[in-house]
């Protein structure tokens, strides 16, 4: 059964966020509230909550999965950025964007994609996951939270207790998230002199980039 965490949105009470973390370095598999919708997380290093998370969602290791990272300069450890791709992310993070990299050596090969070796990276604008993030001083791996059986992005905490209450270790509730995924854009085709590429339109306003 999933432990339950009512945190408040703008001021998250520190002892459940300690709780959370806890669950999280044991293995857990959490839902966590974002800038966009809901998603899933466990820690990145965890093989085996790792698979679990991918159960869940009903995904293979062809489905590009997500860091979600504090700031920056995390980024840059999981991912090779250059100036020209690293000032086009920081004309939009923190914010509702995924950005899809070629992976440094830190990203564990089993959570990059297979064949390209990418990864997705975001940096969210949301206090809750952003303090959470603090504590445990290292990047979640996540995918979006959407129901496997219809597609339905889930943004509502009661709900997704209801619907995963036995499949998750805990649901870090902060009140309804949006109900649109990120927006994800390719920035690997700017390493080899080309142009970023919008591979999906969701909460982020895409002209931001120049998309």
């Amino acid at each position: 059964m999933a432990q339950f965490f009512d945190l408040h949105p703008d001021n998250p009470q520190p002892r459940l966020l300690k709780q959370a973390v806890a669950i999280l370095a044991s293995g857990g598999v959490v839902a966590v509230p974002t800038d966009s919708s809901y998603a899933i997380a466990c820690h990145l290093d965890d093989k085996a909550a790792a698979d679990r998370l991918r159960q869940i969602r009903r995904v293979d290791d062809k489905h590009h999965l997500t860091l979600l990272c504090r700031d920056l300069s995390e980024v840059a450890n999981y991912a090779r950025v250059d100036n020209k791709q690293y000032r086009l992310l920081k004309s939009a993070t923190p914010g509702p964007y995924t950005f899809i990299l070629e992976a440094t050596r830190e990203v564990p090969r089993r959570v990059s994609h297979p064949q390209r070796k990418t990864i997705g990276l975001r940096v969210p604008d949301h206090k809750v996951l952003q303090q959470l993030l603090e504590l445990l001083g290292a990047p979640l791996l996540s995918t979006t939270l959407m129901d496997p059986q219809d597609g339905e992005i889930l943004n509502e905490p009661g709900e997704i207790r209801r619907r995963f209450e036995k499949q998750l270790a805990a649901v870090i509730g902060a009140g309804p998230c949006a109900d649109q995924p990120t927006t994800v854009v390719d920035l690997t085709p700017m390493g080899q002199g080309g142009d970023a590429v919008l591979v999906r339109q969701g909460r982020g306003d895409a002209s931001v980039l120049g998309l």
